[in-house]
């Protein structure tokens, strides 16, 4: 009846709010490390040149 679906309602409920609160962790986890191995390689990881968007676009040629 109705308290299976409160019951089953609640548990899918913690288990979601679980599962988002581990994968959360788990990515912060791995941003951390991966933050931390490029603090201390910075060589491996130079700032690439500012260029202009006409640099980075195509020319446009209409096609009629």
């Amino acid at each position: 009846g109705v308290h299976r679906q409160v019951l089953f309602t609640t548990v899918g409920w913690f288990f979601g709010y679980y599962l988002a609160k581990r994968t959360e962790y788990i990515h912060a986890k791995v941003d951390r490390e991966l933050f931390e191995y490029v603090r201390q390689h910075p060589a491996d990881f130079k700032a690439a040149e500012k260029r202009k968007i006409g640099e980075l676009l195509e020319d446009f040629y209409p096609v009629r």
